[in-house]
């Protein structure tokens, strides 16, 4: 499966249009792109393996651990990593679900959720 540049973009801002707005409303000083794939650094900070895929990153600092002195600080970041998430799915449907989960993952953790507490919300019988 490939797609352009374009369309996952635009799939990007519907997802955004599609989650709940009081969380996206929320976001302040946040740059959301996309890549084709992680660089270097984004490898490293996500302690990837060869093998490991990641989707998306979140590079800043959740609000719940943002000081009194946190001013003048560039935007935290969401990349979302097309070709990642294109070798994951099948289907134009299995793709905006995966760009949309994908991109409320990375929204969790600017809100201080770790891992553990976003696979909670998402499996709530597990």
């Amino acid at each position: 499966m490939d797609i352009s540049d374009e369309l996952f973009d635009r799939l990007i801002t519907r997802a955004m249009d599609e989650l709940p707005q009081e969380y996206i409303k929320g976001l302040q000083n946040v740059a959301i792109v996309y890549a084709d794939e992680p660089d270097k650094h984004q490898q490293e900070k996500a302690h990837l393996h060869d093998h490991d895929i990641l989707l998306g990153l979140y590079e800043g600092i959740p609000l719940t651990e943002r000081g009194a002195g946190y001013t003048f600080v560039l935007p935290d970041k969401i990349t979302l990593f097309k070709k990642s998430i294109l070798k994951v799915v099948h289907t134009p449907e299995e793709l905006f679900a995966q760009i949309k989960r994908t991109l409320w993952h990375e929204i969790a953790h600017y809100y201080g959720l770790d891992h553990g507490r976003i696979d909670a919300l998402e499996h709530p019988s597990s």
